[in-house]
Parts: C-alpha cells; structure tokens; sequence
C-alpha cells in the first residue's frame, strides 16, 4: 500500500500536474503551429514561388516516374520528402520562436519580483 500512496502523493504534486498541463496545450499548440504553416503560411510562399507546392516535393532515389509524393509512397518508392522537411522545419521555427518569446516573459518577470523583494 505504501508504493500507491507514494505515487499518489508524487502525481498530485504542483510540479507534476503543471508539466501534463504544459505537455496537452503545447500538443494543442504544436497542431495550431502545423496547421498554421501548411494552411496559411507555405500556399501564398508557393505561389509566389510559380505554385510550388511545398508538401509535394521529393526527390525519387529509385525508377520510375511519380507525379506526386502520394503516388511514389503509394508505389513504395524510395523518395526524399524534402518539401515535408522543409513545412516541419519552419513549423519548429516557430514553436522555439514561441516559447523563446515565453522563457523570455517568464524570465523578465522573476527579474521584477526579485527587484520588488530586494526595496
């Protein structure tokens, strides 16, 4: 009985319940930032760039031709997918960006508290 009390005590700790708070909207987040950059961001960059489609680009390491990436998985090609990489690096660019910004905020007030506590 002690090891279920232990873990009770240890998952209804402060620290615990922020960080599975933290982890289900940062998931949330990160889905909003993925959207964000395959729906809003990379269409207007790919018309601009002559209706580039970014999430269709790959390079076919194996024969045979392929219209699409869909078409070259589906065959079972060997392809690089680096349209795909390129949506999730920016994607991941903006989430460090986002909670840079958040550190940052985070940082800036402990700062004010500390100075408050030092008068």
């Amino acid at each position: 009985m002690g090891l279920v009390k232990e873990f009770k005590e240890f998952a209804m700790r402060g620290n615990v319940v922020d960080m599975a708070v933290g982890i289900i909207i940062g998931g949330a987040f990160g889905k909003i930032v993925t959207s964000m950059v395959n729906d809003i961001i990379m269409p207007p960059i790919g018309k601009a760039m002559g209706g580039v489609n970014f999430a269709d680009k790959f390079i076919n390491l194996g024969g045979g031709e392929y219209k699409s990436l869909a078409e070259a998985k589906a065959a079972g090609a060997a392809v690089i997918a680096y349209g795909s990489f390129i949506n999730v690096v920016i994607d991941f660019v903006i989430v460090a960006f986002c909670i840079f910004m958040m550190v940052k905020g985070m940082n800036s007030l402990r700062s004010e508290s500390a100075e408050k506590a030092k008068v």
